[in-house]
């Protein structure tokens, strides 16, 4: 159990008058211990002097019983034993009692989470709960300030405030970012481009876009959602390159923090400031271990592992593939090279999370059973081969 909240200073620049700076907070999962960790963020926030907190979703864990409602036997507490259909009845009204409550008269803003659509629940069934913190009058007001006509109460949403455009999209579901949700940000960006009065864009979703460190657990995890991502980051990079407008992207979904999500190689020259902010209460994840700038991923295909004890080591006979990040400068690999590296193995992280697309069973259908990570100087290249039909390394960039 953790919890850790984002800060974020801005500064707003007026002519003849000194410069004035605000802060605002954000953070998600909230799930396993939220009951317990969003007070104490609550507490950090109003010390602060946050002008809102922007939770990003992941409320309860819905698939099992929350630690903080249902605590493990072994902790030896004696509280009355939870059933599911009460938990689940109580879960996101606890939520509100808990983890809201404790905010007071702060502004604060919901996302959806890839929990908060766990069955029995729904997203109409979140829309419905959390409708007090998605019509309040700023959001309604922006809503139809955009489009008169629009009355339609929706899980993603934007608001200004402070020439400041912050924007919050739903990717909780596989089926996200749908057409009508693209055609929707597409729109408020191109009002962002051509308004002098937007400086700056923030973006908040619950899964990352595609192309950052934690790309196993983002929205890389489905097809339509990788795709759908890369457009909506390729939008955002307009705003930035050609409107020259400042533009952070902000998520959670992964238990951890992290800052520079996005300078890897699926973005090179065009990397936004990103973050990874899932430190609201859910059990921690480990952090990805290439967390430098990866330019190169190779998949080899292993003949033989050396199992060493402390009598003798002997090589085994094995089938199968690793995947391995290379760190540093890209080599020229080519089908068919025979490589040495020493490499440490490990297996693919499996997050205990029913909602989530399985990226071991993808990896595993690929004929790769484990990852590795090396930098490019521990490579050395046995020999070169032409690719046969008999390939023993597949290469990509």
């Amino acid at each position: 159990m953790f919890g850790l909240i984002l800060l974020v200073s801005c500064t707003l620049l007026a002519q003849n008058r000194p410069t004035r700076s605000w802060t605002f907070a954000v953070s998600g999962d909230s799930r396993n211990c939220g009951d317990i960790v969003m007070p104490a963020i609550a507490a950090g926030v109003h010390k602060s002097g946050a002008a809102f907190y922007w939770h990003l979703g992941d409320f309860r864990a819905i698939y099992e019983l929350d630690e903080d409602m249902s605590p493990p036997a072994e902790l030896g507490l004696h509280t009355k034993p939870l059933d599911t259909p009460t938990y689940l009845k109580d879960a996101w009204p606890d939520f509100i009692a808990r983890q809201m409550v404790p905010f007071g008269d702060l502004p604060v803003y919901l996302l959806m989470g890839n929990h908060e659509t766990i069955a029995p629940m729904t997203r109409e069934a979140w829309l419905l709960q959390f409708a007090d913190w998605l019509e309040t009058p700023a959001l309604r007001a922006q809503r139809l300030k955009d489009d008169p006509r629009d009355h339609k109460l929706r899980a993603y949403y934007h608001w200004m405030e402070r020439n400041i455009d912050f924007i919050s999209l739903d990717n909780s579901t596989t089926d996200q970012f749908d057409a009508d949700q693209m055609k929707w940000l597409h729109a408020v960006l191109a009002r962002d481009e051509a308004s002098p009065q937007i400086r700056t864009i923030v973006v908040g979703m619950h899964e990352a876009l595609p192309g950052s460190f934690s790309s196993m657990h983002s929205m890389s995890e489905s097809p339509l959602g990788d795709k759908s991502g890369r457009e909506a980051y390729a939008a955002l990079w307009h705003a930035h390159d050609a409107a020259h407008k400042r533009v952070y992207v902000l998520a959670s979904h992964s238990h951890f923090y992290m800052d520079n999500i996005f300078e890897t190689a699926d973005w090179k020259d065009k990397v936004l400031p990103g973050w990874i902010v899932g430190t609201a209460g859910a059990q921690r994840y480990k952090l990805p271990p290439e967390t430098t700038p990866a330019q190169q991923s190779i998949d080899l295909e292993v003949d033989a592992i050396e199992e060493v004890t402390p009598d003798v080591s002997t090589m085994r006979p094995v089938g199968g593939g690793i995947r391995v990040t290379v760190l540093g400068d890209p080599l020229p690999f080519a089908c068919g090279d025979i490589v040495e590296v020493p490499l440490r193995l490990r297996t693919v992280e499996v997050y205990r999370d029913p909602a989530a697309w399985s990226y071991s069973d993808q990896l595993l259908s690929e004929d790769i059973g484990a990852l590795a990570s090396a930098k490019s100087a521990k490579f050395n290249v046995a020999s070169r081969t032409s690719g046969t039909a008999t390939e023993r390394m597949r290469s990509r960039h």
